[in-house]
Formats: structure tokens, C-alpha cells, sequence
């Protein structure tokens, strides 16, 4: 019952999430509050993300759980290393895109909302999605896992690859035929996958 209840948990949250990241929510909101309010979007949006995804965390923390393996050294050290990659891969991912936009923060100092810039060097000439591919391994590196949490990485993996699949949808929409090449040429989530 508990893994039903993070799966639903982790589903409910992704919904929302991708509503709130869709255009539609965007100019909805827009047409609400006015340009002005657009500048807090997406620090709001972020934080909002990170506060509401607590609850996930909570109930596959506290639901009643079983360990369903764990990986012995020497092995648990490799795994955990790659985990440290992982984590240097997504701040790395960050740090090539438009760092404070990204946040949410830089919108806050600018008069109006700049335009999108595609951004296809560094990580992202190897990937398109670099950040989710660095989750990704991050959730699937843990050495100890528990029921709980593989249902959570299980609910965590299929969200981010249909998120990933909207996303693109979005930013065909957004860069057009600039994209659609850069669609052709680099794989989604795995280097020198096509």
C-alpha cells in the first residue's frame, strides 16, 4: 500500500508541476496578474517545486517500508562516487545555462522578460537533457535502497522521461528549426544514444 500511495504522490505533483511549467499556466497567469508578476514566476515556480515535493519526500520517508537491497563495498563506493558526479554534473548543467534566470532570480533585476536562448555546448552538446540525465543517476547510484524508495525513483523516472517528452514539445514550439536540428544531432538523455 505505502508504494501506491508515493507513486500517487510523486503523479499528483508531477501534474501540477507540469501544469505550472506549460505555456498555457504562463500566460493564464500573465492575463491574472499582469507582466510584472511574470518577473517572480519562475523563482516562485522553483520554490513551489522544491516546498511541495516535501510531502513526497515524507511519505516515503514515514510510510511502512522493508530494505529491498544494499550494494556492499567496494561496489557502494563506486556507487557513491558516481553519485558525487552526478551531483557535480547537474550544478556543471546549471552553471552552462543562464544561471540566475534559471533560479529565477535574474528575471527580478531585468525590466522585461529576455527572450530564450537555446543553449547546445558543454553538457548539453552531449545531451539535451543533462540536468534530468544527472538526477537520474543520482537516484539510481544509492547503494541502499528500500521499497519506498525505488517506488519513489521508479515514479521520479518515468515522470522526468514524459516531462523530458513535454519539454521538448515546448521548446520545438519555442526554437523551431534550430531545435529540431539539435533534436537530430544530440540524444535526450544518454551520450551516443540514438
Amino acid at each position: 500500500m505505502s508504494v501506491f500511495k508515493i507513486i500517487f504522490a510523486v503523479a499528483v505533483w508531477g501534474l501540477v508541476h507540469s501544469v505550472l511549467a506549460s505555456h498555457i499556466a504562463k500566460d493564464t497567469f500573465r492575463a491574472w496578474l499582469g507582466s510584472g508578476f511574470m518577473r517572480l514566476y519562475r523563482l516562485a515556480y522553483n520554490a513551489f517545486a522544491v516546498v511541495s515535493f516535501a510531502p513526497v519526500l515524507w511519505l516515503a520517508w514515514t510510510l511502512p517500508n522493508q530494505p529491498l537491497y544494499e550494494v556492499p563495498a567496494p561496489w557502494r563506493y563506486l556507487m557513491l562516487a558516481g553519485q558525487g558526479a552526478s551531483v557535480l554534473m547537474l550544478l556543471v548543467g546549471v552553471l552552462q545555462t543562464d544561471t540566475l534566470n534559471f533560479i529565477g532570480l535574474g528575471q527580478l533585476f531585468e525590466e522585461k522578460e529576455k527572450p530564450a536562448k537555446l543553449v547546445v555546448s558543454g553538457l548539453y552538446r552531449y545531451m539535451r537533457h543533462p540536468l534530468y540525465t544527472a538526477g537520474l543517476l543520482f537516484l539510481w547510484l544509492s547503494p541502499n535502497v528500500s521499497v519506498n524508495s525505488f517506488a519513489l525513483y521508479v515514479a521520479a523516472t518515468i515522470y522526468i522521461v514524459i516531462g523530458a517528452y513535454f519539454e521538448e514539445r515546448k521548446l520545438l514550439r519555442e526554437f523551431g528549426p534550430s531545435y529540431e536540428e539539435y533534436k537530430q544531432k544530440t540524444p535526450m538523455l544518454i551520450p551516443g544514444l540514438f
